[in-house]
């Protein structure tokens, strides 16, 4: 199997030691995104859907550096440290994919790296 690190100045640096995506064969497996401007390096944060916004734009950063979109996407994992904003997130989320929606799930956790209140992983397909 033919692994590659993406890296790309269209989302934030990792945080620590993992890479913003990997393709693994024909595979695209993009981690976690959080609210982080890649611009500036500073924290979105406030209310949940400025933060969906800029995970939504983060994870359309590493998919346009790979040469895909989110029709490419299979699968999402949304977590969220308030299932109270789920229809707020899920809002943000949805007009990303106005068609297929890739296949889903969304976890309520205790808390998220730098007390953010959203995180979303994708899986992606050439």
């Amino acid at each position: 199997m033919n692994k590659v690190i993406i890296k790309t100045e269209n989302a934030p640096a990792p945080i620590g030691p993992y890479s913003q995506a990997v393709w693994g064969g024909n595979t695209l497996y993009i981690s976690g995104q959080i609210a982080i401007d890649p611009k500036t390096g500073e924290l979105k944060s406030g209310d949940v859907e400025a933060e969906a916004e800029q995970v939504m734009k983060n994870l359309q950063g590493i998919l346009e550096h790979a040469g895909l979109t989110f029709a490419n996407v299979v699968k999402c994992s949304i977590f969220l440290s308030d299932m109270n904003d789920f229809a707020k997130v899920n809002a943000i989320y949805g007009k990303a994919f106005p068609a297929a929606a890739p296949a889903r799930e969304t976890v309520a956790v205790k808390t998220l790296p730098k007390s953010v209140n959203v995180e979303i992983s994708a899986i992606a397909v050439r």
